[in-house]
């Protein structure tokens, strides 16, 4: 879906913010899709010592946020997330997972993302969906 510049843009724009702060890195990803990854340890666990959930969710939002950015005209468009939702499905104590999403709908003024998270196993851990909305930035 993206070409090795736009990712590589991306991960410049991680210095700073949550996303570096989780450690959250985009890399290349099928046809279609986009994906990131983000290490399991103890900056994403919750107590239990298991991935945190809203570490999941912010990995989602994270993953579906810079792809819709980088669909609209960064000169005069922005993209926020309205809504973000998962399902954690399998518990994970250390490692690397990988969000993969792929965009189900682009719309004028909203975008939906589908995003699966899959542990190093390829074990399918968390199901997310991610609602964006396109904003006109104000000048």
């Amino acid at each position: 879906m993206f070409s090795a510049e736009q990712i590589a843009y991306a991960n410049r724009l991680r210095p700073g913010t949550l996303v570096e702060v989780l450690g959250i890195e985009y890399i290349a990803s099928a046809p279609g899709t986009f994906a990131a990854t983000m290490p399991v340890d103890q900056r994403t666990h919750q107590p239990m010592g298991l991935l945190h959930g809203g570490a999941t969710a912010a990995l989602a939002e994270t993953l579906g946020s810079m792809g819709s950015a980088m669909l609209v005209d960064a000169a005069t468009q922005a993209v926020v997330g309205i809504e973000v939702n998962a399902n954690h499905l399998k518990g994970v104590r250390s490692g690397m997972v990988t969000a993969t999403g792929r965009l189900l709908h682009q719309g004028r003024t909203t975008h939906v993302w589908d995003i699966q998270v899959h542990n190093e196993a390829g074990e399918l851990v968390a199901v997310c969906r991610l609602t964006n909305v396109v904003i006109t930035k104000r000048t």
